[in-house]
């Protein structure tokens, strides 16, 4: 059995995906998987056991480019794959899976796709909330029901021992100091971000527990990073190690199975620490975590208020959210020690 994922364009939607992997190796272990993978998700899918190749997905986010995508069906046909899933709901990604004439090609229903898939289902939100629950439902029988699911195979990423000791001597981490890691950053601008002064006031609290705070993002994190540093003493500098743009997508997965705890915005950083078993404090604002909650025992959410709210993107750069605003240091540092306490 030879199954092509055609996998969704996020980290950490890519992460989740993994629950789904599983759950196939769970029903036929000799079962062969590739995943078809933006560049960017590919480092992730490395961390995967149950992928056999990540082949890359040369077309942008939302572009058609026919023609590569002919060329990539192309050569995907000579694979021989008995099933195509499916896991975007838009009809682009339905295309590459038609074109190579994958026999059996499964997805749920969207965005006009009859013909493109054979096997399309119709998606009951109310019976699969979540949308790690949506995409194991696809490996399962058109059938399938939320008892079949039970349990939720969690994402678990593994971890390169060699090079999680390379990389923290590399950036001088203290590996018999406690540390604690900050993924400050967050797609759609400073809205879905706790702000850098809330920040800055939990890592003064931190340091001066005598702890190292290490900082993970990319590059375009390192200016929401040094609005933290600048607000810090020079002493408290000395403790505050910032990563940020330095590292692989891999070398950030084994500095976050290192972490004691992770305070992260909803991100893809914050799936991965839940994906390694790290202590996670996950802050959330406007968005919800009733979606797309990190899948962890380990993590604790910390929102306060109800409902979702729709960013757009006019509003996403306008600053900090309200609802990220009132999550307040203190409370977040109280969370961590309890969070220690349950874990320890």
């Amino acid at each position: 059995m030879k199954i092509l994922l055609v996998g969704p364009s996020w980290v950490g939607d890519m992460v989740m995906s993994q629950s789904l992997l599983k759950r196939l190796k769970e029903n036929n272990p000799q079962c062969e998987i590739d995943v078809l993978a933006p560049d960017w998700c590919r480092p992730v899918l490395a961390r995967m056991p149950e992928v056999n190749q990540a082949i890359a997905m040369p077309v942008g986010h939302g572009s058609l480019q026919w023609k590569v995508r002919k060329q990539v069906a192309a050569g995907l046909q000579k694979n021989n794959y008995d099933q195509s899933i499916v896991l975007p709901n838009s009809l682009k990604s339905a295309l590459i899976p038609w074109m190579a004439k994958i026999p059996r090609r499964t997805g749920w229903r969207g965005e006009m796709r009859y013909g493109l898939l054979n096997d399309m289902r119709p998606l009951d939100k109310q019976a699969f909330p979540l949308m790690v629950q949506q995409y194991i439902a696809l490996g399962e029988g058109s059938k399938a029901s939320a008892d079949q699911l039970q349990p939720l195979l969690s994402p678990s990423l593994s971890v390169d021992i060699a090079q999680q000791q390379e990389i923290l001597a590399q950036f001088n981490i203290d590996i018999d100091q406690p540390m604690i890691a900050f993924c400050p950053g967050a797609e759609f601008g400073p809205a879905k971000r706790w702000p850098h002064y809330h920040f800055a006031k939990l890592a003064s609290m931190l340091i001066e527990q005598g702890r190292q705070v290490v900082c993970l993002g990319s590059a375009k994190d390192s200016v929401a990073i040094d609005e933290i540093k600048v607000l810090l003493s020079t002493q408290e500098r000395e403790s505050f190690i910032d990563v940020s743009g330095k590292t692989t997508l891999t070398q950030a997965i084994d500095i976050l199975a290192k972490a004691s705890v992770v305070v992260s915005n909803d991100s893809g950083l914050m799936h991965i620490a839940a994906a390694v078993g790290a202590p996670l404090i996950a802050l959330y604002g406007p968005t919800s975590p009733n979606f797309t909650p990190p899948l962890s025992e380990k993590a604790e959410v910390i929102r306060l208020i109800e409902g979702y709210i729709k960013l757009r993107s006019a509003n996403t750069e306008q600053g900090y959210h309200q609802s990220m605003m009132d999550i307040q240091p203190e409370l977040v540092f109280d969370r961590m020690q309890a969070l220690l306490e349950k874990v320890s």
